[in-house]
């Protein structure tokens, strides 16, 4: 085979390639985009979150809080995976 032939054999490929993809594109069926609730997207709340958030706003003034402490703790241990650490046991007075 010379250039010539190897050319237009190349060029008759890309053609029918050319054609073949245009023409699934056109006989291809358009199907309708499903449209989701907003509301689907939304987490459901959860208290820690908001709890984070409104450690967050105090900001320095957090780190003596013990609402936040023990927020951070909860949230450390959630991620961790560990249990909740036990409460401490109340005293009873009276006895």
């Amino acid at each position: 085979m010379d250039g010539k032939m190897l050319a237009r054999l190349s060029a008759i490929i890309f053609v029918a390639i050319a054609i073949t993809a245009t023409a699934i594109e056109v006989t291809r069926k358009e199907e309708p985009a499903q449209v989701r609730p907003a509301r689907a997207l939304q987490p459901p709340p959860d208290p820690m979150r908001e709890s984070l958030r409104r450690c967050q706003q105090l900001g320095q003034m957090a780190v003596s809080n013990p609402d936040c402490l023990a927020t951070w703790a909860e949230s450390r241990d959630r991620f961790l995976g560990r249990e909740p650490a036990p409460s401490a046991p109340q005293s009873s007075e009276g006895r």
